[in-house]
């Protein structure tokens, strides 16, 4: 049996498909779209492209005269320093390499912009898409999800107590009449 993809679903799980993170049956389906849709295949190809490109650049050594020593430790260090979890020492170290150092600086500017970018577009995505797409997917494929409605802990706690309430009320009433 096949099980056919929308566009919207295989572009959800397409960064999965291309990094190899799927299970064999979803990434059958995945690529059985991509085979028939031109418009997702196309989009596959680039998000390729833009991997190999960023591999290629991140391989290439580039002479810098502002590759130091201190450079290197800031570079360690700049994920913490930008989530505020180094000591007072450490934090000031940071500052004094990011303020002599143009490379440290563009770093530092290109995380802070990266954070700000994650965090918009986190805002974004949470406003504005209220589906998950690769959790409806795999829920789907795997039968796990049901349409029942579960029902809330309090009410089947109230319920039963309820039901308690009658019963009790019925014995004694039973025992007094007869």
């Amino acid at each position: 049996m096949q099980y056919n993809l929308s566009c919207e679903q295989v572009t959800a799980l397409l960064t999965f498909y291309v990094e190899d993170k799927l299970s064999a049956k979803l990434s059958n389906y995945v690529k059985e779209h991509l085979d028939k849709c031109p418009e997702c295949r196309e989009k596959f190809y680039q998000l390729q492209s833009i991997l190999q490109r960023f591999n290629e650049i991140q391989n290439e050594e580039i002479e810098n005269p502002y590759v130091t020593k201190q450079y290197e430790d800031f570079k360690s260090n700049l994920s913490a320093y930008v989530d505020n979890e180094l000591d007072d020492l450490e934090n000031i170290k940071i500052k004094k390499i990011a303020i002599s150092n143009p490379l440290a600086r563009q770093d530092l500017e290109n995380i802070y912009t990266f954070k700000k970018l994650l965090h918009s577009s986190f805002e974004k995505t949470k406003n504005e898409l209220k589906t998950d797409y690769s959790k409806s997917i795999v829920c789907q494929l795997q039968n796990e999800c049901s349409d029942e409605k579960k029902l809330d802990p309090f009410i089947k706690i109230t319920a039963i107590f309820f039901a308690m309430i009658t019963c009790i009320v019925a014995g004694i009433i039973s025992i007094l009449y007869f």
